[in-house]
């Protein structure tokens, strides 16, 4: 066997040699043993399942975060004679369609999606009827509920799996605590000798942590820049700040440019592609950039705010140095930023109130055991953030309560590519009345006609399943154009479960507990900053790695420069005049709109200005109460609440 690897690796990728751990784990994988893979950022993870691909008989599907990560390895595999073809919302529907034919046909030997694509119906019933060698998840940390960037749909994957059959899963991650580890084996029933994992410690990146008050950032920033050679990456925490750091870099006659989700996608792959290839010098970025920046000549990042966790700062600080010379990470560091990273965790921590309207919902708008919801509506009706819901719902899931059943387009709309006589008469008349019955209970307006669901399945009683895929295949062979959209998620329901008492608090709970967790990841990155001993040496013990040397020589702290650190400016709670008065103003503001129960959740939020979508919804950001105590931490802010 490792004659013929050494030979594919020589033959489609150019290289001679395996770098450390990607051997032992595509050997492991054709010998048809699951893996957990977790090597440093940029030591080439991805080849692990490139490679072993190759070798397997069927399709090897992978589940990526991020559209930017699939982009550039489709683009890379490519490049390299090997055709690899990902399903995205970027395409269009001639674009998914070639691919789903090429993958039925075994063209294609590397799928990649995302894992909300599960979700889609028409992805579903077509996934079924394609044999698959492999599903490998990358950034596989996102299936833990301990992780950071946990994603909820990701907990689903063990069953998707199963139900497709799937005999062999490659996990992928860079970043993971001893408890992820266990966590992510446990779900894919990886064996403990299954697990492959290089060390984390890179001796070519030099970290220094610099205290730093927020009004000397700028200037800070400038000067550590002009130290630097080559390209590099300022990690800030929101939007604005990107457009105004970038600006002032620029303003100094670096060639610097924001980055960040508010801009639109063609701006965005232009930025990376400028960057890659050279034209950009410095990119000033919400953490959305880097996932798929595979640059290996970065010689700089830059945390200009705190980062999120210490997950968050190894991956980011791990975009560096992958050429292995020598690189610099700096981390600007006060407390001033500490309370705004706290509030997006307290923002996605459901009331209550909101998870027993959920339950609510479930309760009474269920039809024969059957439950239909629509995300976004759900969201907006039970006042929880989208990630939340999803999270909940997964919970629900868990817990037994509802078991996903499918998702389906609320709309059907298509139009005839191809003459309605015409394309009825390449079929036989069984098939031929089957159509003519889909196209009798379509409505058509000019030449879009929608297709009444409803109407159909009433009348002939036909699976809406067939109706599904005929319409792929008339739209997969160009008869027609389709388009399809507002997914509604059906659930089965238990009432058994849905109706138990303590349901709602159960979960409630879940929630408070994972926010503590958060709260508590936010002060274990304080008290590394704050550190005494080797930076680099604790951050792989944080990872479970033991090899690092516990000196390292090329950190902040080893050169004996450790920081305390502190606020710029100590802001000030708000009279509690004033804020009893704030407080007023939005209950007037809400009782206008007929929402009369306000809970000391939804006040602190108002006054901390976090969105909610209450708050979006009854245009409650224009009052001038919000965010009023933005620069303080939510639980001072609740404190004097309570007092109130």
């Amino acid at each position: 066997m490792t004659t013929a690897l050494h030979t594919s690796l020589n033959q489609y990728f150019g290289f001679t040699e395996f770098r450390q751990g990607q051997q032992q784990t595509i050997e492991q994988l054709l010998n048809q043993q699951s893996s957990l893979a977790i090597f440093p950022t940029g030591s080439g993870k991805s080849l692990c399942y490139q490679l072993t691909a190759l070798h397997l008989p069927n399709l090897t599907l992978v589940v990526s975060p991020l559209l930017a990560l699939m982009k550039d390895q489709i683009s890379f595999l490519n490049s390299k004679g090997i055709y690899a073809a990902s399903l995205d919302s970027s395409q269009t529907s001639e674009q998914s369609h070639t691919v789903m034919s090429d993958v039925r046909t075994g063209k294609v030997k590397i799928l990649m999606v995302s894992v909300e694509r599960f979700k889609n119906e028409r992805f579903r019933e077509f996934i079924k009827q394609v044999p698959i060698s492999m599903l490998v998840v990358d950034e596989a940390h996102c299936i833990s509920e301990w992780g950071h960037n946990f994603r909820p749909d990701y907990l689903k994957l063990p069953r998707y799996r199963d139900e497709l059959n799937i005999p062999l899963v490659l996990l992928l991650t860079a970043t993971a605590t001893k408890k992820v580890k266990r966590d992510m084996c446990e779900r894919f029933a990886i064996a403990p000798e299954c697990v492959v994992q290089t060390g984390f410690y890179r001796a070519n990146l030099d970290l220094s942590v610099l205290s730093v008050a927020s009004q000397d950032k700028q200037s800070h920033l400038t000067r550590v820049i002009a130290e630097q050679q080559g390209a590099g990456i300022v990690y800030v925490t929101l939007q604005h700040t990107a457009e105004q750091v970038a600006a002032a870099l620029a303003q100094t006659g670096l060639n610097a440019v924001a980055y960040h989700a508010g801009l639109d996608d063609d701006k965005r792959w232009q930025i990376q592609d400028d960057f890659m290839a050279g034209n950009i010098n410095i990119v000033v970025a919400t953490i959305a950039f880097g996932m798929g920046i595979d640059k290996s000549d970065i010689r700089f990042v830059i945390h200009y705010d705190l980062p999120k966790s210490i997950e968050n700062y190894s991956q980011e600080i791990g975009r560096a140095g992958r050429d292995s010379k020598q690189s610099n990470c700096y981390t600007l560091a006060n407390l001033d930023g500490l309370n705004t990273v706290e509030n997006f965790v307290y923002a996605d921590t459901p009331e209550q109130t909101g998870i027993e309207y959920v339950i609510n919902n479930i309760r009474t708008e269920q039809t024969n055991g059957q439950w239909e919801m629509q995300e976004y509506s759900l969201s907006s009706d039970s006042n929880i953030r989208a990630l939340a819901l999803k999270t909940l719902l997964v919970q629900l899931e868990i817990h037994g309560a509802i078991t996903p059943l499918y998702a389906y387009y609320a709309d059907f709309k298509y139009k005839f590519l191809t003459g309605k006589d015409t394309l009825l008469q390449q079929f036989d008349e069984q098939r031929q009345a089957f159509l003519q019955q889909v196209f009798n209970h379509t409505e058509f307006k000019k030449i879009w006609g929608t297709l009444n669901f409803d109407a159909l399945t009433h009348a002939t009683q036909v699976d809406r399943k067939r109706v599904v895929a005929a319409l792929d295949y008339l739209a997969e062979k160009g008869h027609i154009a389709l388009e399809t959209k507002r997914i509604t998620q059906v659930y089965e329901v238990n009432n058994e479960v849905i109706n138990a008492d303590n349901l709602a608090s159960q979960l409630h709970q879940y929630f408070i507990e994972k926010e503590q967790a958060e709260i508590k990841r936010i002060a274990a990155l304080v008290r590394f900053f704050e550190l005494n001993s080797c930076l680099s040496y604790n951050l792989a013990r944080y990872f479970d790695d033991h090899n690092a040397p516990k000196g390292c020589g090329h950190c902040s702290v080893c050169r004996g420069q450790s920081v305390k650190l502190s606020y710029s400016l100590e802001h000030t709670m708000p009279d509690t005049a004033v804020i009893a008065a704030k407080v007023t103003q939005l209950k007037e503001h809400l009782a206008t709109k007929g929402v009369t129960e306000i809970s000391i959740d939804t006040q602190c939020r108002f006054l901390a200005g976090m969105s909610v979508p209450l708050f979006t919804r009854n245009k409650v950001r224009q009052l001038s109460g919000f965010g009023v105590c933005e620069h303080l931490r939510y639980s001072d802010i609740k404190a004097v609440l309570q007092q109130l």
